[in-house]
């Protein structure tokens, strides 16, 4: 049994939900999303949010269970508050600054890497060394943030690089004379 998927998605004041077959939709302050559910699970709209449940007892089923209801809340949650995931830069003359549409790192290589700005993302710059990324969607703001880390992902002897702000770089000890 998903102990996720048991419980049902609480809809806030001010996030209309609705269903339609196999889609999930929602329209909320801060824009509206859909997602499209797999045929092993079914979904009701109950006074106490929206319920995801398996169609039958296999396998495949209790496996997309979790899965469907939590891509529910992401999207509910997306339309009602947003996401945000933050990145430093760590190293001598590494920066970025958003320009427009477009972010401008400078990572040390021979020239700055442009990095255009997807639809639906805004990126901020607060300080030099610090990249804020904020979307209502889960999925994209997680995939900008790793296509900015792969510029240059930390290392370990001197945590030179891009890293997520909540992640722990493994220090490793240098070469022994």
């Amino acid at each position: 049994m998903s102990r996720i998927g048991k419980k049902p998605v609480a809809v806030p004041a001010g996030v209309e939900a609705s269903i339609d077959g196999k889609t999930v939709k929602a329209k909320g302050p801060k824009g509206e999303l859909s997602v499209m559910l797999v045929d092993e699970v079914s979904v009701a709209m109950g006074e106490d949010g929206i319920k995801v449940d398996p169609i039958d007892d296999s396998k495949k089923a209790r496996s997309a269970w979790g899965m469907s209801r939590t891509l529910v809340q992401n999207i509910v949650t997306g339309v009602s508050q947003g996401f945000e995931r933050r990145l430093e830069i760590n190293g001598v003359g590494y920066r970025a600054q958003a320009q427009g549409k477009a972010l401008s790192l400078q990572l040390g290589y021979s020239h700055d890497v442009s990095y255009p700005v997807p639809e639906g993302i805004e990126i901020a710059t607060p300080k030099p060394t610090e990249i804020v990324i904020s979307g209502i969607d889960k999925q994209k703001v997680g995939q900008v943030a790793a296509e900015i880390r792969r510029w240059r992902p930390p290392e370990p002897y001197k945590g030179k690089g891009v890293k997520y702000a909540e992640e722990r770089i493994f220090r490793k000890e240098g070469k022994k004379k």
